[in-house]
């Protein structure tokens, strides 16, 4: 089972589109962080990517990116790869 981290808010389609994409390859989020919630958590974030958006998305501690990067690699096959 793949440890996947999102750093979401609570009212954003683009983090709800990334969770429904990767339950449909078969994958829930493990560990969800509202940053609109937390803002030490927010900071975290973006001392780690270096981004103030959500999602940010890590798969077993490696960083994926938002939304858009998520979905790119869906389209090119690369995501199969990473969730294998």
């Amino acid at each position: 089972m793949k440890n996947i981290l999102m750093y979401s808010s609570s009212y954003c389609p683009y983090c709800i589109n990334a969770e429904r994409l990767l339950f449909e390859k078969g994958f829930d989020v493990t560990e969800k962080i509202l940053v609109d919630e937390n803002p030490a958590e927010l900071q975290k974030m973006i001392n780690i990517t270096g981004k103030r958006t959500v999602p940010q998305i890590f798969i077993d501690k490696i960083y994926i990116g938002g939304f858009e990067e998520l979905r790119a690699l869906d389209l090119s096959g690369e995501l199969d790869k990473i969730l294998t």
